[in-house]
């Protein structure tokens, strides 16, 4: 008589075990919830998300330009949603916002990183931070080995409750189960139940935007950046009231 398996469900345990992949010694890692699937748009719109920024975010959704602009792509965005006054745009006529192209034209910016570099070798922590403090929003970057997992949960659900700031996140893909390297994308949402937060990823050619468990992301961020020698991390972002306007990005009075 053929063997028979003695687990009730052993469709259940596949699938359970192909939802979990090893990180380290002695712990499992939860597998990334893909938003558009149903799980992860059940999370989005459950009793106790914070969703404030997905929104404002998900409606200046880009893709990065290239490669390396994954940081460039996610400060384009975080303007935008922001209305961070923007100069004008070739071919738009009267319409202005943010592009990965004039991103770099503000004159402050300039000094913090230019194109050039940028396409060869993407950015800093600390460089997304001073890039986006040029356009006259509030910017800080916080290393990840300076949050606690505790600091760090209590920062997402602030953050995320609120429509006026953003955060973005500079994380190692391995550490979350994916293949590549370094990584900057918008954080957009909260699930505080299911301990889970949402990644917007820039890279939409590669990857789809997904909840991932928050211990893990925590992890991501606490991991070094070989480039500056120091860990990567977060960047909050808020627009500052009455603060000046970047050069060129305010309309000229009149019909245009």
């Amino acid at each position: 008589m053929p063997s028979r398996s003695i687990l009730p469900f052993p469709g259940l345990v596949l699938l359970s075990l192909a939802l979990a992949a090893p990180l380290a010694a002695g712990r499992l890692r939860a597998a990334p919830i893909p938003l558009m699937e149903p799980a992860g748009m059940d999370l989005l719109v459950a009793n106790g998300a914070a969703r404030a920024d997905y929104g404002p975010l998900a409606e200046q959704f880009l893709t990065q330009a290239n490669l390396a602009y994954c940081g460039v792509a996610s400060a384009a965005m975080v303007l935008n949603s922001l209305a961070v006054p923007a100069p004008a745009v070739p071919g738009y006529g009267r319409y202005r916002f943010w592009t990965q192209e004039n991103v770099f034209e503000v004159p402050a910016g300039r000094t913090v990183v230019s194109s050039e570099v940028v396409r060869r070798q993407g950015m800093t922590l600390a460089e997304l931070a001073g890039l986006l403090a040029a356009h006259g929003v509030k910017a800080e970057a916080i290393h990840g080995d300076q949050l606690s997992l505790a600091q760090f949960r209590a920062l997402l659900r602030a953050n995320l409750s609120q429509p006026g700031d953003r955060l973005l996140a500079n994380y190692l893909r391995p550490t979350l189960g994916q293949a590549g390297g370094g990584h900057i994308a918008p954080l957009a949402a909260f699930h505080a139940p299911s301990d889970r937060v949402l990644i917007l990823d820039v890279a939409r050619y590669r990857y789809p935007s997904v909840w991932v468990p928050v211990a893990d992301l925590w992890a991501a961020i606490r991991t070094l950046d070989s480039t500056s020698g120091r860990s990567r991390g977060l960047v909050t972002i808020r627009r500052l009231p009455g603060a000046t306007p970047p050069p060129g990005s305010v309309p000229p009075p009149g019909p245009s």
